[in-house]
């Protein structure tokens, strides 16, 4: 294996990538359902707007994306409080499998974090949370440079 680090970190993040891949087609989702399921766990309810914005889907894909969720029990539709012409869509279930398809993962990483010291955790998690805006902010980028 190649030490250099560009490789190493694109192995990486090609290993979380696939990852996710195989854990949402194990649990019956397609990877974006996946992908919005988490992000709904994450941030709670969002307009179909925010939802689109946060995804970098269309208009229209987002409808029909909350259309499988809903249909598939995971999702509601529900008014937005503070301007009843928008829709808010909240979480209301999980896929049954998904903790199971998840646990393999989670033991791994967790005997991984625990191999570390306090101090080295404390170092990971400043990076994972900087790494995550960072990457946030460049998918920004290219979905405003995509929708120019």
């Amino acid at each position: 294996m190649s030490t250099d680090p560009s490789a190493v970190f694109r192995r990486y993040l090609s290993a979380i990538v696939l990852n996710s891949l195989a854990a949402a087609e194990a649990a019956g989702l397609n990877a974006t359902d996946y992908y919005a399921l988490n992000l709904l766990d994450l941030t709670g309810p969002l307009t179909s707007g925010e939802l689109a914005a946060q995804t970098g889907l269309t208009t229209g894909a987002t409808t029909r994306l909350i259309d499988r969720l809903e249909q598939g029990g995971y999702v509601r539709r529900a008014p937005d409080p503070a301007d009843r012409r928008k829709v808010m869509v909240e979480s209301v279930g999980r896929p049954e499998r998904l903790d199971e398809v998840l646990a393999g993962t989670r033991a791994r990483l967790a005997e991984l974090l625990g191999g570390y010291p306090e101090a080295e955790r404390a170092t990971l998690f400043d990076y994972f949370e900087r790494a995550a805006t960072a990457y946030r902010s460049a998918t920004d980028e290219l979905i405003a440079a995509r929708n120019a």
